[in-house]
């Protein structure tokens, strides 16, 4: 849940935001890429509401999720007078130009401004050598209309609630400043649902070498495994109990080496590998990777005063780069993405609050707009905590997000 410390005083992060607000992070040359890249540079009927204008129209849909399109345009009425726009858009032609714009410019977006925002003096951002960075997944209710059940699937899920359909998000995120890094989105609705593991897979392709990536036990496979491992990047994921472990060396830390094996890998191909394995020889990595495990009780985790045993695999082999103790503790911080994806759905979005996009395309771009404008939000906390010298999570999400929709309209801070 959210920190209940006091908050630092304002003056950092006030003094950050009097320099441009969604802009600061989502500059204008930028937005104008994504949308010639993405095929969207504007036409003549675009004069007054160009593509690169919606695009932010769209954070702002994010930043003032309860207010209807007028009021939001009159939250940026400020920057309109700026960009030379001496009007006032109706909904229906704010409709229409969003549609013209599409997901796809966002998309192309988030990939080119998201990006790691904490630096080597912010609190929590490192593991010895390494960025901390985690997976998971959230989910956005959207409207129940003809086009988005036929996309997202039906009206409720095991994971949510009836009346509505439902996107799901996977993202990396920086576990010190809640960042996201990278996202993919698909359906979660009952009949098209897209899992997390699905969803998660081509983002396993696209970690820094300098990061370590924390996941829960839902994420493993031996494929995906090794397609994070390739990268280079260290891993330290939480594995279920039917995974077998084989013990092939125990270290003095509590520790112990062991080998994850191709599941199509049985019988006799199977007890070959293990046996190269208990050997120490070099392991086809097509079919096979050498690990290390560290096992810990959670006692009274679920509060039915029994305790849970927690089982971590890493590409860390060597105890001398991190031991058992400090690899359990570095679990912990997977929780900061909970933090996080309860500031984007409880905080921005608003705890309930149904997308108001009745268009498949519409409800993507519509995320990417949260997904856009939380991340401004997490880097304008973390620069500003890093300034004061204070962990980011001491400062308050929901005081920051006020302090930038009071200055959303503000000319200074348009682009």
């Amino acid at each position: 849940m959210e920190s209940y410390v006091p908050a630092p005083p304002p003056g950092p992060i006030a003094n950050l935001i009097s320099l441009g607000v969604l802009a600061n992070y989502v500059s204008r040359d930028v937005v104008d890429e994504a949308v010639e890249e993405a095929g969207k540079a504007a036409q003549r009927s675009d004069v007054k509401l160009t593509p690169s204008f919606v695009v932010y129209f769209v954070m702002a849909l994010a930043l003032f999720a309860h207010d209807d399109y007028e009021e939001v345009t009159q939250q940026m009425a400020g920057c309109l007078a700026d960009w030379g726009a001496g009007f006032d858009p109706t909904s229906g032609g704010l409709t229409k130009a969003r549609q013209r714009l599409g997901a796809r410019p966002l998309q192309l977006l988030f990939s080119k401004v998201a990006r790691p925002v904490a630096e080597e003096e912010t609190a929590g951002a490192f593991f010895g050598q390494w960025r901390a960075v985690s997976i998971d997944g959230l989910i956005f209710d959207a409207e129940v209309s003809k086009a988005n059940v036929e996309e997202f699937g039906l009206p409720g899920s095991a994971e949510g609630r009836a009346g509505v359909t439902q996107v799901r998000a996977v993202t990396i995120c920086e576990c010190a400043s809640h960042a996201p890094l990278r996202a993919a989105l698909g359906p979660a609705g009952s009949g098209k649902g897209t899992g997390e593991r699905t969803l998660a897979r081509p983002l396993l392709s696209q970690l820094d070498p300098d990061w370590i990536l924390l996941a829960d036990r839902g994420f493993y496979s031996f494929a995906d495994w090794c397609t994070a491992d390739d990268t280079g990047a260290a891993l330290l994921w939480r594995v279920g109990a039917d995974l077998r472990l084989p013990v092939l060396r125990e270290f003095t830390d509590g520790s112990y080496e062991s080998v994850v094996i191709d599941p199509k890998a049985r019988g006799k191909a199977r007890e070959a590998l293990l046996a190269a394995a208990r050997a120490g020889e070099p392991l086809d990595r097509a079919r096979a990777r050498y690990v290390r495990v560290v096992e810990y009780d959670v006692p009274d985790r679920e509060g039915s005063g029994s305790h849970e045993l927690f089982a971590l695999i890493t590409n860390i082999l060597d105890p001398a780069d991190a031991d058992a103790r400090a690899l359990a503790g570095l679990y912990v911080w997977r929780w900061e993405h909970e933090i996080g994806n309860k500031q984007i759905k409880t905080y921005l979005r608003g705890p309930g609050k149904i997308l108001r996009s009745r268009s498949p395309d519409l409800v993507y771009q519509e995320i990417w707009g949260y997904l856009l404008t939380h991340f401004t939000i997490a880097a304008l906390i973390c620069q500003g905590a890093t300034a004061a010298g204070i962990d980011p999570d001491r400062v308050r999400y929901t005081r920051t997000m006020r302090l930038v929709r009071r200055r959303a309209g503000d000319p200074s801070s348009s682009p």
